[in-house]
């Protein structure tokens, strides 16, 4: 059987596009083709009956923050914070309106408070089962686009090409017979269908010809890098928090007094 017919039952399984491309070691687009060439007249795949979507993601999220009676607003404040951010210092210089030193000291703490830990743990479920994402999912997007290679889009090089004069007619080589000959260099684009579109960030023609611009390997590395280590972040900021111990602190929760406005 061919791979098309193959990757059929599992279409209809419900298996995603990317997961069939994987499993078939093909691309995306080209499974897109074999569904609208092949699979086009068939029964839809099944729905999935786990994880309904909410219709309205931020507002829920909001809804439960807001409920949490063990939290300040200014804590509150300081998960949303967090979460835009993924900074503490920042975090509490938002929520708290302080300067960058007491923000320094004092984020690292609440960071580590236990209600503040569970918020942001049931926050970040809450968004990523709404999205039908895990950290693995985003994870392989950026690698993705980490060890994206140019050579899978375009093919360039050099070619042997015949002169011609102003008259666009070819020149004769004096000294080894036959036609002048001079090397160029080409750059060509693959079709649409042998590539993985996801990981091209924009084609345009500029003033020099098609420009193809993949997604930037440096920032998806940053941001690989940072998700893998994410757990590790929380880790670093406990043992900050055994250098601001002198700091005096109000109620030993969050470290300065924390001003409601």
């Amino acid at each position: 059987m061919e791979k098309y017919e193959l990757a059929e039952q599992d279409y209809l399984d419900g298996m995603k596009y990317k997961d069939i491309a994987e499993k078939y070691e093909v691309t995306l687009n080209t499974v897109k083709s074999w569904k609208s060439r092949h699979w086009g007249k068939k029964v839809a795949p099944k729905e999935k009956s786990v994880h309904t979507k909410p219709k309205k993601v931020a507002p829920e999220i909001i809804t439960e923050l807001m409920n949490n009676d063990e939290l300040t607003d200014k804590r509150k404040l300081f998960c949303l914070y967090y979460l835009q951010l993924f900074n503490a210092t920042k975090a509490y210089q938002k929520a708290f309106n302080v300067d960058y030193e007491t923000a320094n000291a004092a984020g690292a703490r609440l960071l580590v408070n236990v209600s503040i830990q569970k918020q942001l743990a049931d926050l970040k479920n809450d968004m990523a089962n709404d999205l039908h994402l895990s950290a693995l999912d985003i994870a392989h997007e950026y690698m993705k686009q980490a060890f994206a290679d140019v050579g899978d889009y375009v093919e360039f090089g050099t070619d042997d090409v015949i002169v011609r004069d102003g008259w666009y007619k070819p020149v004769k080589d004096k000294l080894k017979g036959g036609w002048l000959t001079e090397q160029k260099s080409f750059v060509r684009l693959k079709n649409q269908e042998d590539v993985d579109t996801s990981m091209i960030k924009s084609v345009h023609i500029g003033r020099d010809g098609v420009v193809v611009e993949l997604y930037d390997k440096q920032k998806a590395l940053d941001a690989l890098n940072k998700l893998l280590n994410e757990d590790n972040i929380i880790e670093n900021e406990k043992d900050a928090v055994m250098l601001v111990d002198d700091i005096p602190m109000e109620d030993n929760k969050d470290g300065p007094k924390e001003t409601e406005n």
